[in-house]
């Protein structure tokens, strides 16, 4: 398995930044986006720096429909061909409709299984609606956020129904970190407080920018 990270608003060198988040996941021969960034130049552009060919991509996961997580599907769908697209189901019925134009689109509610060892948390939270991924490993199960606006402990109470928590990767927005604590891989990327969680956590703490990856 491996998890490189796309879009964030730190990059490492040949990268580009840009505020907001996507993340590639290579699982089970399956190639998964998560999330697209706002900017879909500069996603594409990361992509071809990484090596990654968009027309490869089989599957996409929007997180929730903000626009710095939906800003670079256009350019996505546009380099390949009906792919599947996972997105809340209480997204807007005029998202919905463009989206269907190009792949074909499933609406997730509940817990849901996408692939082999792939998971979606289904909705959660209340004012601001949220699906995250789980990854299911043989060091444990990793859980791939986008903002976290339901709560990071809202999220991972809901993961560990599907097993042991070994990684939370992604954006933890204002969420409560002492949920994270006993985690053995803690990454906060994009709208996290990355200074207090590196501080309170440093063994498990890693870096996250663009072009960072992780193999597991």
């Amino acid at each position: 398995m491996k998890l490189q990270i796309l879009y964030d608003n730190k990059a490492l060198d040949n990268f580009k930044t840009g505020w907001g988040l996507s993340c590639f996941i290579e699982i089970n021969d399956k190639k998964i986006l998560f999330d697209t960034g706002w900017n879909g130049f500069t996603l594409l552009n990361n992509m071809k720096t990484a090596g990654i060919n968009p027309e490869e991509i089989d599957t996409v996961v929007i997180s929730h429909p903000h626009w710095d997580h939906i800003g670079g599907l256009n350019h996505i769908l546009n380099c390949t061909r009906n792919p599947d697209v996972y997105i809340p189901e209480s997204a807007s019925e005029n998202l919905k409709t463009e989206i269907k134009n190009q792949a074909h689109v499933t609406e997730v509610s509940g817990i849901k299984k996408i692939h082999e060892d792939v998971y979606t948390t289904g909705e959660l939270g209340e004012k601001i609606k949220e699906q995250s991924l789980v990854l299911i490993s043989k060091k444990g199960n990793i859980i791939l956020t986008g903002c976290a606006h339901p709560g990071l402990e809202i999220i991972i109470q809901k993961s560990r129904e599907l097993g042991d928590i070994y990684a939370v990767m992604g954006g933890f927005h204002n969420s409560s970190i002492d949920i994270l604590e006993g985690i053995p891989l803690v990454v906060p990327c994009h709208c996290s407080e990355i200074h207090e969680i590196k501080n309170k956590m440093p063994i498990s703490f890693r870096s996250c920018k663009t072009g960072c990856y992780l193999e597991i």
